[in-house]
Parts: C-alpha cells; structure tokens; sequence
C-alpha cells in the first residue's frame, strides 16, 4: 500500500503549532505535527456530513436563511449545508488557519466537490469566537467543528468557545427558533450540562465517521 507523503504544513494561530497535509493517491489526511493520530480524513466525514444536515434541516425553509460554520475542515460540512439550503441562503465559514482555506482551494477542493466556490459562501477568516460576538441575532443556524470538540487538542484559546460565556455569546447569535450544532470526537456530559445552564434545550445524537453505520462514533449537540 503507498504511503502518506506530506504535501503542505499551516501554522496555527496564537500558542503555535502546525498542520500537516498528507497525501495517498486520491486520500487526504490532516494531522498536528508531533501528535501521533490525525484530526480528519477524507474518507471518514459521515459524521461532519451529519452535522450541517441535523442543524440545516430544522432552518432550510427560511427565506435567506443564514448560517455559521465554525471551523473548515475539509470542506465536508459546507458542502452538506450547501445541499441542505436553498439558493438564497449564506454559509459564513470562519477558518482561523489560513493554510486550511487554501488547501481548500487547492489539493484538497475536489474531494467535497469544491465548496468555496459556491457563490452562497462566505469565508471569515479568523477566530469564530470574536464573529459570534460580532453578530447577535445573526444567524439561524451556528455550527461548530472547531478543534476536538469541547475537548481542546491544538489550541487552548479554543476552550472560551465551549464555556459558559462562549455558549452564552452563541447563543446570542442566534435568530429566534435558531439551532446550535455542535461535533465532538466522543461524548462530554460536563458539557451537556453546560449548554442546559445556559438556558438551551438540548438533544444528544450518535453519528458514525463513515456511512452507512461503519466508523468511530462521533458525538453531535443540537441545542435550541
């Protein structure tokens, strides 16, 4: 079997560290240089699929409906929100790794089929925290792949995000009837409880890395 070849690093914002891109025939793998593991691979997005089709199915018949990715990836989730909406929605990415949006636009844009170029999406670059305090009332959908869930792995400024004041300023940035989604590599009752003190009505669902039913299972919140 080939092996992975790299093919690109990206520096991450704030404490430092770095990306990698690998690369095996037509997969493409992102991992945390020094960290053994990866963060995402193309073949295994069931579980980021899941995530815009569980938040954009509750908002996809407003008129403009407008929603917030936090965290690219590798496109997979924009690319399933994009499917779920109408023609006159807006997905607002937020990416604070540059390198992520250009191996987006590069290497990786063909294996989600090119998400960036949809005219109904927006990149912001930088940290989707300060955009949800930027933008009460902004959206009707807010969804969040942003590290490793609300267990922080590449980034300890990312932990504010799934406190109870970056829950709170979510929540905020939401439309009336809006949906929160957020993903997680496992399950976080700590965090459960969180979202419930700040107000929220929560749902927890199991979804699989690899469709159909095969893969780790990856934890999804939708709160209300």
């Amino acid at each position: 079997m080939a092996k992975f070849e790299e093919i690109g690093t990206a520096s991450i914002p704030g404490q430092g560290g770095e990306l990698r891109l690998l690369q095996r025939n037509d997969e493409f793998s992102i991992r945390i240089a020094g960290k053994s593991g990866e963060l995402m691979n193309t073949r295994l997005h069931g579980s980021e699929d899941a995530l815009a089709e569980l938040a954009c199915e509750r908002i996809a018949q407003r008129p403009g409906a407008r929603v917030l990715i936090g965290g690219l990836g590798m496109g997979f989730t924009l690319a399933a929100a994009l499917k779920a909406l109408g023609e006159d929605a807006e997905i607002v990415v937020a990416e604070l790794v540059p390198g992520v949006v250009e191996w987006n636009r590069g290497p990786l844009g063909d294996a989600a089929g090119r998400p960036l170029d949809d005219p109904r999406t927006r990149v912001s670059p930088g940290d989707v925290g300060e955009l949800l305090r930027r933008e009460p009332g902004g959206f009707d959908a807010i969804m969040l792949d942003v590290d490793n869930g609300p267990e922080g792995l590449t980034r300890r400024e990312n932990d504010w995000l799934y406190s109870p004041r970056g829950l709170a300023a979510a929540q905020q940035a939401l439309r009336p009837e809006g949906v929160l989604a957020v993903w997680s590599a496992g399950q976080d009752p700590a965090f459960t409880e969180r979202l419930r003190r700040v107000g929220l009505l929560v749902e927890e669902v199991t979804v699989r890395a690899h469709r159909p039913g095969k893969g780790a299972k990856h934890r999804i919140w939708l709160a209300y």
